[in-house]
Order: structure tokens, then C-alpha cells, then sequence
């Protein structure tokens, strides 16, 4: 009997500890080195997120900082092998629900769901995306990085986000593809720009005002976006506003993992931390299982393969077949970056676009790397 009442007194104190804090306490873990700001930004930014919600519980993951004894750790060598590899275990073994990393080495298809604080109105703005690659195809990957958006917005309570599409290389066309699935049943929601004429396409002035919950477009775009809006009041070397790169979405992808750069602030890591904590608990993969689902039920898979055979017939390139891309090629301009990947996949090496730590990137395998450079710099590429 005495077991019993034990058993419903500590029930009963979850269930008043969850009601004090708004929920169950949610654990993230933390990549803690690796900073250009110092290691000790990183757990500043984990007291800072604990200090803003108690729902919160971060484990830091990496050596352990002297003076911040009072947060829970995993503590690792000093070896950037060694920290992923318990990050990696951790989530596996589900001591926490998702993790804040400085890098990732994502698939393609997999990318990262960004939220900034636009600085016109003061309005929280979903990018999608911002690192990682959701499709090989530019605007298959617009749609997408859609649906991904979409996902976590309504992983983190937004049960309507209206989207709007940046005006970018296939903007229209990636309008038009969800436009057509929208006549066909799929639930999705466009805003309008700030401009008189009005519109889903948007233009500068409507993503520093947060005219949309989403803000859609390509990957590398993305990147720089989300760099300027996270460090526009400094200059740039420190990220002070956001909520940083994001969760990680894809087809059949079931982490949730999100990006920091080397440069984000304690403030920029508190939000991710926090981001990250409610796309765990809304469960992001399951939402973007739902919005495939959904869109396909109004015709995504032909969608997707009548874009891919107008990107066909406008070039004949394919892609090889995919092989783990462990190399990075800087120095290609992001704006002949594609071009790049398709001068290598025509002489057979499997290669991704990307976006490093200092900018654009082309990923390779270890194998092909000193070829691949060879012919990006033949091709005047680097």
C-alpha cells in the first residue's frame, strides 16, 4: 500500500510541477564547443534558456566549462568526432528529445526550418530553409522547403501560418505548384505583401516588415538572410536576434537537430535552445510526415515529377548516384554554385550544394575531391 501512495504522490507532484511550468520538462542537448565567441557563450546561452522557461532543461555536450557546474552535461573530450558522436547517442538513447549543433552533416533532402525577428513590426518570421539541402531540384526544393515550413510552424502552436514565396531564381514557378495543390485540396494559406498591388512573391520590404508567418526560398538565400537577421544590430560578428538556422525536416527523417553558427550569441542560442524544445514536443517529424500526406493527396508526387522533367529538358544533367558527400570545396560564387554541381555530376561525381560556416560550398566525396577541384577550376568555378 505504502508503494502505492508513493507511486501517486510522485504523480501527483509531475503533474503539479508540469501545471507550474506549462508543460513536461523537455531535455536539448548542446554542442559545447566550437564557438568563435568562446565556449562560454554557448552555456550562457544555456542558463539563459533555462532562465526563460522552466520547461526547459539543457544538457550540455562536450567539455566541461569551469563555473557553469550548475547545468547537466555529458562531458566529452575536446574533439569536435567525440562530441558528435555523443550527440548521436544521446538522441538515440533519448536522454534528449533534440539537440542545438554548430554543424551537421545533413542528407540531401534534409534541411533546416530558420525563424528571425523581422526588424520593421517586431514579428517573428519562419525562413524556409536556411542550411542543408531538401532537394536537388531548385524549385522542388521551394515546394518543399514549403511543406517543411509549414510543419514547424504548426509544431511550435501556428495552426494557420500564411506563406509567402521571396522573389528569387523560380519563385513564380514554385507559386504556382502550390497554388495548383491548394486548388486541389491541400490546406495551405498565402499572405500578401505589403505593396498595393498585394501578392504571395515578396520583395525586401515585405520580409523586413514579417508580412507572412513563412517566408519561402532557396537554400543559400536563405543562409544569407538569416545571417543578416540575426546580426544586423552588430555589425555582424555576433548573432544577437533570432532563433537561429533551425530544426532539421525531411522525408523520412525523424531528428530533430538544430543549427547554430559559430557566430550566434547567448541570446541566438537561448532561442534556438527554445525553438528546438517546442518542435521536439510538437513533434516536427510527425508534422512533416502530415503535410507530405496532405499534399500528396492533392497531387505532389505528379507535381514534383512535372517539374523534374521541365528541369530535364531545360538541361539533360543528372545527378550520379548519391554517395556520402564528407569533402566541402569553398570559394564557388553562390550565384554559379548550381552550375558548378552540374559540371561535376556530367563527369560522374556525385556532388551537393551547400552552406559552410563561411559561406557557399560545394560538397564531395572524400574520394573525388582533388578531381572535382581540378575541374571546378578548369571550369574558372574556384
Amino acid at each position: 500500500m505504502s508503494d502505492i501512495r508513493k507511486l501517486i504522490g510522485e504523480a501527483l507532484a509531475e503533474i503539479v510541477s508540469d501545471a507550474r511550468s506549462g508543460g513536461p520538462r523537455i531535455s536539448v542537448g548542446l554542442m559545447a564547443a566550437g564557438s568563435e565567441l568562446g565556449a562560454e557563450e554557448l552555456a550562457r546561452g544555456a542558463r539563459l534558456a533555462q532562465e526563460n522557461s522552466a520547461r526547459i532543461g539543457v544538457v550540455m555536450i562536450g567539455p566541461r566549462i569551469p563555473g557553469f557546474e550548475d547545468l547537466a552535461w555529458i562531458e566529452t573530450p575536446d574533439c569536435e568526432e567525440d562530441v558528435a558522436k555523443a550527440m548521436e547517442e544521446a538522441l538515440s538513447d533519448g536522454r534528449i528529445a533534440g539537440a542545438v549543433a554548430l554543424h551537421y552533416p545533413f542528407p540531401l533532402g534534409v534541411t533546416t526550418i530558420g525563424r528571425v525577428l523581422t526588424p520593421g513590426r517586431g514579428r517573428p518570421m519562419i525562413l524556409a530553409s536556411s542550411t542543408g539541402t531538401s532537394a536537388a531540384g531548385r524549385v522542388e526544393a521551394m515546394v518543399r522547403n514549403a511543406l517543411y515550413g509549414i510543419a514547424a510552424a504548426k509544431a511550435i502552436g501556428l495552426d494557420n501560418p500564411s506563406v509567402g514565396i521571396l522573389n528569387v531564381d523560380g519563385a513564380q514557378l514554385a507559386y504556382k505548384t502550390l497554388n495548383s495543390l491548394k486548388e486541389k485540396g491541400y490546406p495551405i494559406s498565402f499572405g500578401a505583401s505589403i505593396r498595393k498591388d498585394g501578392g504571395a512573391v515578396l520583395r525586401g520590404n515585405d520580409i523586413l516588415a514579417g508580412a507572412v508567418d513563412i517566408c519561402v526560398t532557396d537554400t543559400l538565400t536563405g543562409n544569407v538572410l538569416m545571417k543578416m537577421f540575426s546580426s544586423f544590430t552588430t555589425g555582424g560578428s555576433y548573432e544577437s536576434l533570432g532563433w537561429g538556422y533551425g530544426p532539421s525536416a525531411g522525408e523520412g527523417w525523424n531528428r530533430v537537430i538544430s543549427i547554430i553558427s559559430r557566430a550566434s550569441g547567448a541570446p541566438v542560442i537561448a532561442g534556438a535552445l527554445e525553438y528546438t524544445a517546442r518542435a521536439a514536443a510538437g513533434n516536427l517529424p510527425e508534422k512533416v510526415a502530415a503535410e507530405l500526406a496532405a499534399a500528396r493527396k492533392a497531387g505532389l508526387d505528379a507535381v514534383l515529377e512535372g517539374l523534374a522533367r521541365k528541369a530535364s529538358s531545360a538541361d539533360q544533367v543528372t545527378a550520379p548516384p548519391a554517395e556520402p558527400t564528407d569533402e566541402e570545396i569553398h570559394g564557388v560564387d553562390v550565384l554559379s554554385i548550381e552550375d558548378g554541381v552540374k559540371v561535376l555530376w556530367k563527369e560522374g561525381i556525385y556532388a551537393e550544394s551547400s552552406m559552410g560556416c563561411t559561406g557557399p560550398v560545394i560538397k564531395v566525396p572524400g574520394k573525388h575531391l582533388g578531381r572535382a577541384e581540378d575541374i571546378l577550376r578548369a571550369g574558372g568555378y574556384i
